[in-house]
């Protein structure tokens, strides 16, 4: 049986097919930031609404709808719920170990300041977090870091998915961006440079940015020494990485560059006054202040140090090599069932129906996850924990995490089903119909739009990468524009991507409270993306000449 796509399913019209297929989204909004639904509610009630509307509107075969769904669940769990799982899981048996109060020790060694203390860990420590592992491992681990500091839950959540932003396309090593490049076929060194630009400003933008949602402009003012000597670090190694070397290793060296550089300047300046919440008693500055010999605090951190060794083996080419050629070292389906063979992508997409292929791999062994666990193996053995203590440990993280991992299934359902379906690819030419040469305003709108949907900003780029590449051309624009805007766009969509609140929600313990976390991003979301409009103009009009070329062929 064959299905091809028709994205003017509703009376051959583009526009009003647009506005019903959309209704899965503004569901979504709704549920969340107005009637408050808890996220493993909203997700699935989601994805049935967008079952029935790629049946009713497309016409597309209910197996086929249902196996789309199924895949992506399957592909929401392994591998990204295992990331999750594990990166809490080593977070976890730190905390079991009672390793972490001498972690919270050396940083409150640094600074007691609470402001100074999430630069440290929510811009970059957590960006080394994104450039190793991503999906969703670096909110998990800096959010719970920040809980376990002392900081209120609900600020931890928001800091984290702020400050997690400069380094999204670049991490994990580099994939959101060489996704771009294999959809549209730009060189990945030429989207990495346009890319570099643009993270790099945010880089500079960010530190400030996210210490004034946390304590308000008055009193950011006062560490803007700090966030100059964070964001200026990241943003220089992350755009000459990026210039000379590629998408593989900038978030990686500039998230490094930018915590060394930060506690050598901790050294010789502090903040004129030491801000703390409310919340914050004497207790637990007094455990927090202990003083501990190196040989303790080295053991402490050795959990993440093992993580970034083992990480670094993973991403070897050498290993990834060994694992791919290994037939035993991952699950393969090749052929989806109901779903492969079954859709086929039609024009404008492409100039002929094309088989929308359908399988699934997940490579266990050189999976971040499984690199997060061995590590939280060997880290169990340099801590002391028992094999009993252990998986006690993990199961009970497990538990912690099983709200998440439902929204996280049903999220990346949807945005399979989105997929498949055609959905996705109706907004895209809708936005582009409706918006002409001003476009660039509206690329990173799409990007945006499209990690809401998947929560991945690689998910968003495989999307609408193609779409942005061909209505550039279309319209005399420089494709790398605009495919370098979905991603900058994108990256403003994980504030508010259903994915990656309830990660921050699971990490500190406010499974439930979703809505108030949207509420509060949503608007950081949109002053970020204001931002990023801005800079796409300058260079779409006034400064084109900023950003490299590709060849226009599409």
């Amino acid at each position: 049986m064959q299905w091809n796509q028709n994205y003017s399913a509703l009376n051959g019209s583009l526009l009003l097919t647009a506005l019903v297929v959309a209704i899965p989204i503004f569901f979504l909004f709704w549920a969340l930031a107005v009637k408050r639904m808890k996220g493993h509610v909203a997700g699935p009630i989601t994805l049935l609404i967008t079952v029935v509307i790629s049946v009713l509107v497309y016409r597309m075969p209910v197996s086929a709808a249902l196996s789309a769904s199924a895949l992506g669940m399957v592909t929401g769990l392994f591998p990204i719920g295992w990331i999750i799982l594990t990166a809490v899981f080593l977070f976890n048996l730190t905390v079991e170990s009672g390793q972490f109060e001498i972690i919270k020790s050396s940083i409150s060694s640094l600074s007691p300041d609470r402001r100074i203390q999430a630069l440290l860990i929510a811009f970059s420590f957590s960006a080394f977090m994104e450039g190793v592992a991503g999906q969703g491992a670096p909110v998990a681990v800096a959010a719970a870091m920040l809980i376990g500091l002392g900081f209120p839950a609900l600020p931890a959540a928001v800091i984290c998915l702020v400050a997690n932003t400069p380094p999204v396309p670049f991490g994990p090593v580099g994939v959101p961006t060489m996704m771009m490049s294999t959809v549209t076929g730009i060189p990945a060194t030429t989207m990495a440079r346009a890319v570099g630009i643009d993270m790099a400003f945010m880089a500079l933008i960010i530190p400030f940015f996210m210490v004034v949602v946390m304590v308000g402009f008055k009193r950011a003012k006062e560490v803007i020494p700090a966030c100059l000597v964070a964001g200026v670090s990241y943003a220089a190694a992350s755009f000459a990485i990026s210039t000379w070397f590629g998408p593989e290793l900038p978030a990686i060296v500039a998230s490094v560059v930018s915590l060394l550089c930060l506690v050598i300047f901790l050294r010789f300046w502090q903040p004129a006054t030491t801000w703390t919440f409310e919340e914050d008693t004497a207790a637990s500055h007094a455990a927090a202040s202990g003083t501990y010999s190196a040989g303790q605090i080295f053991k402490a951190w050795s959990p993440f140090l093992i993580l970034m060794v083992v990480m670094g083996l993973w991403g070897t080419p050498a290993f990834k090599a060994y694992c791919t050629k290994a037939h035993h070292w991952f699950v393969m389906v090749p052929s989806w069932p109901w779903l492969n063979g079954v859709v086929f992508k039609s024009a404008p997409i492409v100039a002929k129906p094309a088989m929308y292929g359908a399988n699934y791999r997940w490579d266990w062994l050189i999976a971040p996850g499984t690199a997060m666990f061995i590590s939280s193996l060997i880290s169990m053995v340099v801590l002391g924990i028992s094999p009993a203590t252990g998986t006690r440990v993990f199961f009970k993280t497990f538990k912690q995490l099983r709200f998440a991992l439902i929204t996280l299934a049903s999220v990346i359902g949807l945005g399979f089903l989105a997929n498949y379906s055609g959905m996705s690819f109706t907004l895209g030419l809708a936005f582009a119909q409706l918006t002409g040469m001003a476009f660039p305003i509206f690329s990173p709108v799409i990007g945006l739009v499209g990690v809401f949907l998947t929560g991945s900003v690689t998910s968003s780029a495989a999307l609408f990468g193609k779409l942005q590449q061909v209505t550039a051309v279309h319209l005399g624009l420089n494709p790398v524009l605009t495919t370098s805007a979905n991603l900058f766009g994108g990256v403003m969509g994980k504030l508010i991507s259903p994915q990656s609140i309830a990660v921050a929600c699971a990490a500190v313990g406010l499974v439930g409270h979703e809505t108030d976390i949207f509420r509060k991003t949503l608007k950081y979301s949109m002053i970020l993306l204001c931002m990023v409009i801005v800079l796409v103009l300058l260079q779409a009009f006034v400064i084109p000449a900023i950003l490299p070329t590709a060849p226009a062929a599409i």
